[in-house]
Order: C-alpha cells, then structure tokens, then sequence
C-alpha cells in the first residue's frame, strides 16, 4: 500500500511538474520508474529525493538503496546505503555511489563489481566506471573466486580494467588466501570473453634428455572480423629459440584457410651412435629445422571444390625431437568437421611418413570426378628419392545405376596417374572398369545378383638413377571379373516397454558371394601397378544389427545403433581343386575368419574390435580392441589393444580418476609388448577449484624424462590456452 501511494505521488508529480518519462529532457532514457517507502520533487533543482527501500527502474538496469538523489537534467543518480546496482548482468555494491543512468558511468566508494562475463570480482576503496567497459580503482582488487576470502587475487595501488580487454596493476601484489607470494610492480591480464590481441598464458615444461626447460608465450592477434594471427615464441635452453605464427582467414563463407610455420636453429649437439635407425643423424649440431601447414578450403558451387591439405617438415627426426610438445599434436583433432577445427594428423613421434595433398572434387548425384596431387615424406629413408609421388591422379567413379530404363545396373571405377620418382620406374597408367549388374529379386527375402566386370588397363613407364639394364615397360592388360551375390534379411522387433528403451530391432543379413578372376600374364607391370591375384573364391558373410528406440522424459522419440557385430570367411575353390600329387603340403581352402564388432549399449560404454583368425594354422592374424568407460562423476577409462602377427604388439591404457570434486589422477600407458619395452608412462595429478587449477605431470620414455606444470586461473586465462579464438564468417 505504501509503495503503491509513492507511485501514485511520482505520477502526480509528472503531472504537476513535467513529464516524468523524461522524453522532454536530451538523451535520457525514454522511461524512469521509482518506487520508495517516501518521494519527493524539488522544482526548482529538477531532482526526486527517494528514502526508504529505494528501487529506481531504468532500460539497462536498476539501482536499490536507502536514499537516493536522482537529477533529472543530468541523469545522474547518487545513492547511500546499501547500494545496489544492476547494469545488464553486471552488479555493482557500496556504501555511496553516483552514478549516471544514461552512460552507464559514475564512482563508487568502499564498493565491489562483478562481471558476468568472465565471473570477475572487482574491489576498491573507490571504484570510477569510466564508460560502459572501463573501470578504475584506487586500492584495489581482482579476482575471479567467490567469497570474502578469495582463494587468490591481484591487488594494486591503482587497477584500471577493460571488461573483453584487459587490466593493468600498479604497484600491486599477487596473494593467495589474503597472503602476499609475489610483488608486482606493473601487470597486465586478459580480462576477456570474445577475440582480442594481446599475449595469451605462456606454457612452461621441463624435459631432461631433448629440449631442457621449455617456455612458450603465445602472443594472439585480431586482425580483422575474418581474419587473425597467433605467434608462439618459444625457448628450449638445450637447443635455442623457436618461432611461429598460425594465420587463420575466411576470404567468404565458401573460402577460408589456415596457414602455420616455424624456425629453429638447433644449436644442439646430436649423437649418431644410436642402435635405432631413427636416431642415426647427418649432422652433429647447429641445424636449421622447420616445419609448415597449410589447409585451404574453396567451394565453387555445391558439389564442386578444391581441398588443400599440405604439411612438410625439415627433416625425419623433427617429430621424434619435439615429441613432448609440438603445434600439431596440440592442435590435433580425430575429426575436424568444422573450420579451424584442428590439424588433420598428429605429430607423435611414431609417424613413419607425411602426405601432402590438394583435391579438385566434382560431385554430380550418380558420378564422382576427382583430381589429386599427392606428395609423401618418407621417414622412413634417409632419402625420398625411391617414394612414389601422384602428379596427378584423377579418377571418375560412377555409383551403381540403371543402363537406361533396363533392368540391368551399372556401376564404373577409371583413374589415370603419371607416378614420378627419382630411383626407380615412373610413368602413366591409365585404368578403365565397368561392372555391369543384374538385381533380381524372389518374393520379399532373397536377392540375388550376378555382375560381370570389363577391365582394361594400360601403362607406359621408364626408368630413372643409376641402375644400369631397365628397361622401359609400355604395355596393357585385359581381364574380366565375374562374380554374383546371393543375400537376404530378416528382422524382428522386441517389445521392451522400458522406460527407455522402448523396442529393440535385431535385424540379421546373411550373404553369399562369388568372385572369378582369370590367370593374366603380369610379369611386365611396372612396381607401381599392382597385380590381380588369380582368384577363384567364395565368401560368406552374417551381420547382425541391433536397434533400440529410445524415449525422453518428454515422450521423443530417437533410435541408436548399439550393437553391430559381422562374421565373414573365404572358400578358395581354386585352392581345393589343386593338385597335390608330387607336393607336399595338404589342401587349405579355408580362409581366415574375419569379426568386425561395434558395441555401446549406453552412454557410458562403447566397445570396438576387429580381429582375424586363421584358421589352418589356429593362430589370431590381427586383433584391435578399444573400449571406453565413464560415468557421471567424469571418471574414464580408455584402453586399447593392437595385435599384427609378427608386426606389431601394443597396449595403450588411460585412466582419470575423479578422487574428489577437486581432484583428479590421470595415468597414460603405452607399451610395446613385442619388444617388452614401455614408450610411454605418464602420470598427472589435476587440482581444480572454482576459480583455479593446477595439474601437475610426469613422463618418461625411453629417449628422454620430461615434467610439466600447466597453472590456471580461471576467468583469466590457462597456460596453453588459445581461449577467445572463435572465427566467423
């Protein structure tokens, strides 16, 4: 009732004296609202004295107080007694402050200011808000903890902050629960939520054997709305200083990029007495090293576009050299969709080779052209001159589709390369393939289909190095493929009535197929044409699929795949009619046993495999496993198993353990278990808190011992952290 009366005295006073919207004075807001236990206008000097449980409404915001002064000709409004004050999300509190409902600017004494944006508290024996984004403090602090006792802040003489920029401390002091750890004559921090230039929190390693205390300080630059630049400079004490810049462009929204290169002069002395192979180097010391990428994307209309995807390096050993640390294994994404979503590959120390590439695509709704360039950096050879490069290679590929109005299908693979090195047989191939098909169909469940295929290739090639008799080979081959496919598919629902899973669908394909290849004199095909294997064979495949229809708390509807496991085996027949009169050895027509499973019956779990198992000799071909374990709390467990017979043996395990809310403990395992030898143990200790977090590492391998420190502060920034990088077009 009391505050309903004010209301009904501020309107009359509009009436009496003016009206009380404002509209008649320049740039206030177009509407004031005031309510108050008791209010009162004084013509002369234009102001409302408000008293008692103050609120003043106005279009940012709203102030609360026990009295308020507010000058209608100026805007500004000063205020007493547990002032509070709401401008967007930000929130600003004292004791006495003026402030100016128009520009959002005014001074506020024994106060504090909150940002929303970046959860910043700011604190102050006086508080001046400059302009709708600056602030200045005299005695001041900041921080982004919650509570009275901050777990850590910034204190200083004089703080001037940039909300989405930054702030400057004077004479001030890093504390950690109110204790002072760290005098600060002059710092500044980012104290921003969008892309600005500026330095970005530097990264701080130690690796005893390779590089020694290494430093990185990244320095982001905003050049334009679609353009922008990082520069990583960084200092290994054992090997010198490295610089490189990331540019990231859009041109438009169907062309964009991302360029990065750096520069090193190593300056450390190299030992070429190493058993390992990789480890054997050219030089001793003072090397130059380097690196480059560049991933370009341009889409001329739908369908049609032009990929680049080009990466070298100086020299075989650079990723073997920074291993612990380097641009693409931080920027590494498995699968990077989206622009300026990652590097395209990671650069582990087990890479054994590069490929560079740049693809003109043509998409129509049947057919596929494609053109490609391809350039491979062997690791694995001192020398690239024997590695088989692509200039160019275009294949059209038709998909599977009728021949006119017929009932018969066509489908058509054709590529033509000119294959170039320097040692060794280069040349031209041309390939031509057409498959010619005839679906037909008995009653609801079978399908079977015969195909006939016509393949005729052709290659001229020639010599190249110092080999001394090759002869150049030009020559074709002729062939045709027949083969037929006997298939069918069979399902059934199960009604669950969970409440989730609703129904579960369990569709099960068996599939019967035929492949003919005829004997064809191969013995003049150069290296870079692959021989047809005579074939004379039948396989069999089962595939079984699972379905579930899900139900949400609000009665949608989604479907998931969660179990698809497949079966499959050949039959030689030519190897069961061979005769064994005069040889030894008994007939083996069977084939190894080949399982593919994908299985994630819920969120938490999923579970992937493909194996091999031969099943003359009883012994497992290849077997890769992984499987993935969370929960909700953030614990994961991630291990994965590969197995190739007399090739390859490793196990690569990682666990986070979420011990408490605060902290986590994180193991990463790798070991090659076909030399008994562990590449990799890593283990990490992640403390974080609402406002900060530290995590603490430890890595030995076998070429080196490495620790790493990565300190955060939340709001502020993280060490290696590249936050506010979001480009748009």
């Amino acid at each position: 009732m009391r505050k309903g009366c004010m209301l009904l005295s501020m309107l009359l006073c509009s009436f009496l004296y003016g009206d009380f919207s404002f509209a008649s004075v320049r740039d206030m807001p177009e509407r004031v609202d005031i309510e108050a236990d008791s209010l009162a206008y004084d013509s002369d000097t234009e102001t409302y004295r408000a008293s008692g449980n103050v609120v003043i409404t106005f279009d940012s915001g709203y102030i609360k107080a026990d009295d308020v002064i507010l000058d209608k000709m100026t805007s500004e409004a000063t205020a007493e007694g547990h002032v509070f004050i709401k401008s967007g999300k930000d929130i600003l509190e004292g004791e006495k402050v003026r402030f100016n409902i128009t520009d959002d600017t005014g001074t506020i004494s024994g106060g504090k200011v909150f940002f929303d944006r970046n959860h910043l508290y700011l604190r102050g024996e006086t508080i001046e808000k400059k302009g709708e984004a600056t602030y200045f403090l005299k005695s001041g602090q900041a921080t982004t903890c919650d509570g009275e006792n901050p777990d850590w802040r910034f204190t200083g003489r004089e703080l001037e902050v940039t909300t989405d920029g930054y702030g400057t401390v004077k004479h001030g002091t890093f504390q950690v629960k109110g204790i002072p750890i760290l005098y600060i004559p002059y710092l500044i921090f980012p104290a921003k939520t969008t892309r600005q230039t500026g330095l970005l929190f530097p990264r701080i390693a130690y690796s005893r054997d390779k590089l020694g205390w290494d430093v990185g300080i990244p320095f982001y630059w905003a050049v334009s709305e679609n353009v922008d630049a990082t520069f990583y400079q960084r200092y290994m004490d054992k090997r010198g200083f490295q610089e490189g810049a990331e540019l990231r462009y859009i041109v438009s929204k169907d062309s964009y990029g991302m360029l990065y290169g750096d520069y090193l002069h190593d300056t450390m002395e190299v030992s070429d007495s190493g058993e390992d192979v990789f480890l054997r180097r050219d030089w001793k010391n003072n090397n130059n090293r380097w690196s480059y990428y560049l991933d370009h994307m341009t889409t001329f209309s739908p369908g049609f576009y032009l990929k680049t995807d080009i990466k070298k390096v100086s020299d075989r050993w650079y990723f073997r050299d920074f291993d612990s640390y380097n641009y693409y294994m931080a920027h590494y994404k498995e699968s990077n969709t989206r622009k300026f979503d990652g590097v395209s590959f990671d650069g582990d120390k087990s890479l054994t080779s590069l490929n560079s590439t740049v693809r003109l695509v043509k998409d129509w709704s049947l057919f596929n052209a494609t053109a490609l360039m391809e350039y491979t950096d062997n690791f694995q050879s001192y020398s690239n001159d024997e590695t088989l490069q692509k200039y160019p290679e275009v294949t059209f590929t038709g998909i599977r589709q009728p021949v006119l109005e017929s009932p018969l299908d066509f489908e058509l693979e054709s590529s033509y390369g000119y294959y170039y090195r320097t040692t060794g047989y280069s040349g031209q191939l041309l390939d031509l393939y057409p498959v010619f098909s005839l679906p037909l169909g008995f009653s609801d469940y079978l399908e079977f289909t015969p195909s006939l295929g016509l393949r005729e290739t052709g290659w001229r090639s020639s010599y190249g190095g110092d080999t001394v008799g090759e002869k150049d080979i030009n020559g074709s081959r002729e062939m045709y493929t027949i083969g037929a496919t006997l298939s069918s598919e069979v399902y059934r629902v199960f009604d669950v009535g969970g409440q989730v899973v609703d129904k579960i669908r369990h569709g099960f394909r068996p599939e019967l197929a035929y492949t003919y290849i005829p004997y064809v004199d191969q013995e003049d095909v150069p290296d870079f044409l692959s021989n047809i294997t005579e074939t004379n064979s039948m396989t069999y495949s089962l595939t079984n699929i699972f379905i579930a229809r899900l139900k949400d708390e609000s009665g949608g509807i989604t479907y998931r795949e969660f179990l698809k496991l497949k079966l499959s085996q050949s039959y030689n027949i030519k190897e069961a009619r061979r005769d064994i009169n005069g040889s030894s050895g008994e007939r083996r027509p069977l084939g190894t046993v080949s399982a593919e499973l994908d299985f994630a019956p819920f969120q938490y779990f999923s579970l992937d495999a493909d194996a091999q198992f031969d099943v003359n000799s009883g012994e497992w071909k290849k077997l890769n496993s992984r499987f993935d374990i969370r929960d909700h709390r953030g614990d994961v467990l991630t291990a994965e198993y590969r197995y190739t017979q007399d090739s390859v043996e490793e196990i690569n395990l990682s666990l986070k353990a979420r011990t408490t809310e605060r902290l986590d403990l994180i193991y990463v395992l790798k070991k090659n278990e076909l030399d008994s030898q562990t590449l990799e143990a890593t283990y990490a200790i992640d403390y974080h808190k609402q406002c900060w977090g530290a995590e603490f590492s430890y890595s030995d391998s076998p070429d080196d011992r490495r620790f790493m420190v990565i300190f955060s502060l939340y709001g502020l920034g993280k060490i290696g952290s590249l936050t506010g990088r979001s480009l748009e077009w």
